[in-house]
């Protein structure tokens, strides 16, 4: 198995990886979303890979099995991100036939280096029940806070 940085050669790829997260995970889409998302998912990848977004992909016999995203931004520092930095992972996908062998694992502890290298101070993410255990394992929590998570959906 490889485990690589994608490049502005494998948008394509890319692209096929988030879509194939997306039906896993919140099932159908609609023809009209589903060409809202390629468009805007090109647009991001060659905007952002590898500045503020970083894709790894594991490879068995030359085929992408199992990827993880990264997405870093930057706000001012604070005791929680001291190098006001901060990543979102996001997109862990691993194609079912290739499920319970460590693969994802693996690209989650590339992916973690290659953050904190960039200085990211902290990663987030969301959790599926089937995940978590991994990400506890792998030193995530569930933050304390005085605060609670709110957000406003725009469109």
């Amino acid at each position: 198995m490889i485990i690589r940085k994608a490049t502005m050669e494998d948008i394509d790829i890319l692209i096929k990886l988030r879509i194939d997260y997306l039906l896993a995970d919140v099932g159908n889409l609609t023809e009209e979303e589903e060409n809202i998302i390629r468009s805007q998912l090109t647009t991001y990848y060659v905007k952002h890979i590898n500045h503020d977004f970083i894709a790894l992909l594991a490879e068995i016999d030359n085929k992408v099995v199992s990827t993880a995203f990264l997405v870093i931004s930057e706000k001012p520092a604070n005791p929680a991100f001291i190098t006001g930095k901060t990543g979102t992972l996001l997109n862990v996908f691993t194609y079912s036939e290739y499920r319970r062998r460590g693969i994802a694992t693996k690209v989650i502890c590339q992916i973690i280096e290659e953050a904190k290298k960039l200085g990211v101070s902290s990663i987030d993410l969301y959790a599926t029940p089937d995940g978590k255990p991994l990400y506890k394992k792998l030193g995530f929590t569930e933050p304390k806070s005085k605060y609670t998570a709110m957000k406003l959906q725009l469109i």
